[in-house]
Order: C-alpha cells, then structure tokens, then sequence
C-alpha cells in the first residue's frame, strides 16, 4: 500500500525501517514539531494539509510515528479517511508476520488484543454518543459483543502460555539437573543475535538483516565447550518505547534473560555513536530490570564492517558510560569471539574436577551419562577404568554419588 508518516518529532528513520520490513511504499512524509500532541495528533492546519495531499496522491494509508491515544486515532481516520497505522499497530503488524512458533504467535496475538482494547472501548464510547465508527467499526451491539470476545480470548491464550511456560521450566530444571549453565542473549534488534547464536552453537540458525527476524527463543548448546556444559538462547530484540502490557506479553524471552546465569548484552558498533549510547543505556537498564545483579558480558558485533581506530574510538566510549569492559567481536567472522568464550567461563563458577576410578566392566550407558553431564578430558586403562572429569559445581555431588554407587573410588582435586 502506499502512505505517509506523520511525526511530530524529526527523527523518523526507526519507523521508515518498520514500514518498509512490513512492505509498504512511503510517498510522502509530513513532520511538525510540537512539545505535545494534539487531539488530531498534530495541529489542526497540518491534518487539513495532509487531507489534502491524502486525496490527492491517491495515499491509502497513514503511519504515525507514536503511539496514539484512542481519540487521536478515531479522529485522524474521521478527517483523513484512510487506515491510520500508529507505531504499535506497526510493530505489532511485524511481530504477526514474523511469527512461525506456536508460542510465538499465541504472544503476538495476546498482545493484539490488549492493543485493540482501548480503541474499541473508544468505538462503543463514540456509536453511543451517535457517531459513526469510521473504519473499523459497527454497530454498538457488534462493538459490545467484539469486546467481550476480546476478553475471552485473552483469558484463553493466557492459559496456554501459561501451560507452556510450565513445560519449559520443566525443561530448564532438567537441563539445570544435568549441569548446564545458562547463558541468554540479549539486545536491540538487528544486532547480531542470531547470527552470533549459529557461529558459538554450530547450529542452523536462521540468519536475517531485518528487525525482529527472532520472536521466540531457541536454545542450543555451545560447540565445543571445554569444561563445564554451556546452553545459549537466543532472545527477541529489544527496542525503543514499548509499552509494559506489550513488554508482559513476551514474558517467556523476558524470563530466558531473568533465569541466565549469565546476559550477552549484544551492541551494533555499525550505528553512529549517539544510538549506540541510546541503545546501550536503554538495554542495560532493561536487563537490571529484569534481574538483579545480573551477570553481563557486553560484546560489540560487526566489526568486521569498520574500521579499528573507529572500533576502538567506540569501545571506549561505551565502557565508560556503561562501566563494563567490551568485547569487539564479529559473529560473521568468528573474530574475537574465542574471547568472549574464555570471558564467559570466566564469569561463570570455577567447575569441579575430580578423578574416578571405575571398575572395568562399568556399563557404556552409565559412561555416556557421565560425558552427556561433565567434560572427560582422559580415559586410561590399567585394571580399571580411570576418567578425569570437568563439571559444574551444581551436579558434582550428583556425578560423584552415582560414580561410589557403581563402586567407583572418587579424587576430589583442590580447585
């Protein structure tokens, strides 16, 4: 479709990004700074102005870059009588198309839904004082009766994501179980997540420069993990503005970062550096919102597309606003990124390393449990079965329990 935006601050790059991921041509572009919106969003004059070039130019939808109050909506489609699109209703137009998982689509519907609430609560307001609807209304009974589905099938996802969230934290107890670490990461979106998942992990990620390519989070375990086991999850992205009830609505990668034993904070240091500040800020606050005392790894991705005096000049920056050390890396290139493993087993607590001695006839299925749970650096045979094990502090107790119930004779080395 083709469209305007209509913005009453001058920056408007971020939402020609989401018009565009949505597919839409942008003809023309009316901006009118004001300290505040008025009931048609901008000034009286300006909304006759763009009527005009509505009618004109054969326009047939609007984008506003806020987020607009029910009364500003309704008005904007009265006058101009078209679609009117505000930054929510976008982004939450990319999230439906974006979704592929069950969970994913059920949050992203959710989250509709609480976005529709209020505008139609504006509609039955408006049909009652005997006012037509406009574009997405209807009678006041067929209003009423929309509302009230709204409300049922609100209720109704809330319990299946709730049901859901239940068998992934029986997932996560059993992989904690296990000896695993948990590792989440995290940022804005566009950053790199993906791609910096598929390189530490191996596995086939799919890989998209587009905003909110990742709507639900995929865990894997890192490749090649040298002590104890390690799982990544990839998180949806983080972005500017977004109001809490759109915020609860993606609760499960919220609780991904909440349950980490350690966040990779990921930064794009191909942005100019007052939006990697902005970004940088915002996203460390998000997270110290969502987990106290968090362990965090910041890693700024895509150097392999600046230059060092750029990356340095940048990296300095953001360590000294954030107070973190910074890793450059590329997730496209692997550089670096053996750095941010060694800092992340560094973050991690030391493992426990101890030497089992076995009988020889131990069970292959009770030898696989082990290296599934714990690094085996060395076998050795002279009698019997002599395995040097590396694991996390939590399953030591567990490993060595079962290894003297086999009758194992168990070395304890001083960390």
């Amino acid at each position: 479709m083709i469209g305007v935006i209509i913005s009453i601050k001058e920056d408007t790059a971020e939402l020609k990004e989401l018009v565009k991921t949505l597919g839409h041509e942008i003809k023309g572009e009316f901006v009118q700074i004001r300290g505040r919106a008025t009931p048609y969003y901008v000034g009286k004059g300006k909304i006759e102005e763009i009527k005009e070039y509505v009618k004109n130019n054969n326009i047939e939808i609007a984008f506003v870059n806020d987020p607009l109050r029910p009364s500003q909506w309704y008005n904007m489609e009265k006058i101009l009588q078209i679609p009117v699109y505000d930054r929510l209703r976008i982004i939450l137009e990319i999230f439906a198309k974006r979704a592929s998982r069950k969970e994913a689509q059920l949050q992203v519907k959710l989250a509709q839904l609480e976005y529709e609430k209020p505008f139609v609560r504006e509609l039955f307001r408006r049909i009652k004082e005997g006012e037509r609807a406009g574009f997405l209304g209807g009678g006041e009974y067929v209003v009423a009766d929309y509302y009230e589905m709204i409300k049922r099938q609100t209720k109704k996802i809330r319990r299946e994501l709730k049901r859901i969230r239940e068998e992934r934290e029986l997932k996560r107890r059993k992989r904690r179980e296990k000896g695993f670490y948990l590792v989440s990461i995290a940022g804005y979106t566009n950053a790199g997540k993906s791609s910096l998942l598929k390189y530490l992990t191996g596995e086939k990620v799919v890989v998209e420069e587009r905003v909110f390519s990742t709507l639900s989070t995929k865990t894997c375990r890192l490749f090649g993990g040298k002590s104890v086991p390690i799982l990544l999850t990839d998180t949806v992205g983080f972005i500017k503005d977004l109001p809490h009830w759109l915020v609860d609505a993606f609760h499960s990668t919220l609780e991904e970062i909440y349950l980490a034993d350690v966040v990779i904070l990921l930064i794009d240091i191909t942005d100019d550096i007052e939006e990697m500040k902005i970004k940088a800020f915002t996203s460390l606050k998000e997270i110290k919102a969502i987990k106290r005392e968090p362990n965090i790894i910041i890693a700024l991705n895509k150097i392999d597309l600046i230059e060092e005096k750029e990356i340095e000049k940048k990296r300095k920056i953001i360590e000294d606003l954030l107070g973190y050390t910074c890793i450059p890396i590329s997730a496209k290139t692997g550089k670096n990124v053996e750095k941010l493993i060694e800092e992340i087993y560094r973050v991690l607590p030391s493992p426990a390393r101890f030497r089992v001695r076995l009988p020889k006839k131990i069970s292959p299925d009770f030898l696989r449990w082990i290296e599934e749970s714990a690094s085996v650096n060395y076998i050795e045979m002279d009698g019997c079965l002599n395995v040097e094990v590396v694991c996390s502090q939590r399953i030591k107790n567990k490993i060595i329990g079962k290894c003297e119930k086999v009758g194992g004779e168990v070395i304890v080395y001083e960390n």
